[in-house]
């Protein structure tokens, strides 16, 4: 007798690696979205909880795995190229708030009624 539990054969672990990586994503750089409205993350949530499984499902699953290793890659130039070399903003920390605030669009004063 074989334990399902922990098989890594089904869509469940497709679900639990996006559900992972969103989880930790929003640990350490959610602080950065503080002014994105709260529909944007979750339906960015939903559509890679569709994606991703979708995507195993037709095409197999290192191809979704694949796409996810993939999706790294712009998060990597952005940050790493274009915000400190073409904004003057620390990719990592966001700073200065007041130029990532004008790069995002967001208006500086967080106090405004």
């Amino acid at each position: 007798m074989s334990c399902k539990m922990w098989s890594t054969e089904t869509l469940w672990f497709e679900v639990a690696v996006v559900s992972m990586i969103f989880a930790v994503g929003n640990i350490f750089f959610g602080h950065f979205e503080e002014r994105t409205p709260r529909w944007r993350p979750i339906l960015k949530y939903i559509l890679a909880l569709i994606i991703v499984p979708m995507l195993s499902v037709y095409a197999g699953r290192a191809v979704s795995m694949g796409l996810l290793a993939l999706m790294t890659l712009p998060v990597l130039y952005i940050h790493g190229y274009y915000l400190p070399r073409k904004k003057g903003i620390n990719g990592w920390t966001g700073e200065p708030k007041g130029r990532y605030y004008d790069f995002r669009g967001w208006d500086k004063n967080i106090f405004k009624e």
